[in-house]
């Protein structure tokens, strides 16, 4: 019977483990394919965007079935059914190839199978106009289609601008099980700032897709505001990858804070060249809160020094840190001390106040309190450069 009974035993943890395997290389599989179907939704409604800011009626056309409808408005018709061939009409009576002024950007896709939207942004700064086009989207043939788009408009003060902020994948704290997460306070504290200013946000990470977060107040009225903004937390969900980031785009970098900001981000080749193209090729800003300026200390300029040499830097310092803490000993280097090391100058100042350093397009602050006035100094600093700017 004991016999018996280890058989049976053996065979229900076999079973199980087989279950087990057999449902993550399902959920696997399934997420694999969901990748690629908005990847290949990605591409189609580019074909539009790209079409439409740039005047090639072709690229519109082929985004599109050719029975689709687009259900746009004016200022005298509120339901204006056009069909896909006389809207890439209106494209070619300007110059091919040409930019118009249409800033367009995907904010999110929801796939079910063989269908899916799509909510893309068009932004005219000229005009101060915002568009928000959503689509209804068809995999015909094996291949991905618009087959509806309408369109809705808005008064915008959204310039067209961009910051980019730089967050970490990192779950844990090194080898520890303790979570780690981007600092929901510093995320929505500095891009509500930008926002409301006219700057469009994007989010990049070292691996791309999701990234944890961390200090989310739900009793807090801007937490809750952003927890619940299906475009943000998409992006948030969707973090750019370092290959697709064109550093021309971008007037500053941010670098954001949290725990789990200690790991994988300054070491990534990838990212220290974007950041240091976007500062010396194009005369960008550097900036970070908190544990994000550790993401900061192995920048080197072109000709060698690292960018904290002989500036005014603020962060998290090691004062404040438990040395004794697990967390702590999984540290790769200690901020303070290392800026120190590379002839920079650490400065802070009382606990839970904010306090920012400027020096040059160098911007920093120590805490999460500091991030709104960290996006502002920026701010203040890019209006400013706008304003002696030929």
């Amino acid at each position: 019977m004991k016999s018996l009974n280890r058989i049976m035993f053996v065979t229900f943890i076999t079973s199980v483990l087989l279950l087990s395997a057999y449902a993550k290389a399902h959920v696997s599989k399934g997420e694999e394919q969901l990748t690629n179907a908005k990847e290949r939704i990605t591409s189609v409604l580019n074909n539009y965007i790209s079409g439409s800011s740039f005047n090639q009626p072709e690229q519109i056309v082929d985004a599109f079935h050719p029975q689709a409808r687009l259900i746009l408005q004016s200022d005298t018709r509120s339901f204006w059914p056009v069909k896909v061939d006389e809207y890439a009409s209106w494209f070619k009576k300007r110059n091919q190839g040409e930019f118009n002024g249409r800033i367009g950007e995907v904010l999110s896709i929801d796939v079910e199978n063989d269908i899916a939207t799509a909510k893309v942004e068009i932004l005219i700064p000229a005009k101060k106009r915002r568009y928000v086009d959503m689509f209804l989207l068809k995999k015909i043939e094996h291949q991905w289609q618009i087959i509806s788009k309408t369109a809705g408009v808005e008064s915008s003060k959204q310039n067209g601008e961009r910051i980019l902020f730089i967050v970490s994948n990192a779950h844990f704290h090194g080898e520890l099980e303790k979570p780690a997460g981007a600092s929901f306070s510093e995320l929505v504290s500095a891009y509500h700032t930008f926002k409301a200013h006219g700057y469009t946000v994007d989010f990049v990470s070292p691996e791309g897709g999701a990234v944890p977060l961390a200090y989310i107040n739900t009793s807090d009225t801007l937490h809750k505001q952003y927890l619940y903004d299906e475009d943000f937390m998409y992006a948030l969900k969707h973090t750019k990858h370092p290959e697709q980031i064109k550093p021309e785009n971008y007037k500053a970098v941010h670098y954001i804070g949290g725990s789990n900001a200690m790991y994988g981000v300054a070491e990534n080749k990838a990212i220290q060249a974007i950041s240091m193209e976007i500062y010396e090729k194009h005369q960008g800003i550097v900036s970070s809160v908190c544990h994000g300026t550790a993401g900061i200390v192995h920048l080197k300029t072109q000709d060698g020094n690292y960018l904290v040499s002989g500036k005014r830097i603020s962060g998290y310092p090691d004062e404040w840190e438990n040395p004794k803490a697990a967390y702590y000993q999984q540290f790769p280097f200690q901020i303070e001390e290392i800026i120190k090391q590379r002839n920079g100058n650490f400065i802070y100042a009382k606990r839970n106040t904010s306090h920012v350093e400027v020096d040059g397009r160098v911007i920093t602050g120590q805490n999460f309190q500091s991030s709104e006035e960290v996006a502002l100094k920026i701010i203040e600093q890019l209006k400013a450069t706008n304003r002696t700017a030929p």
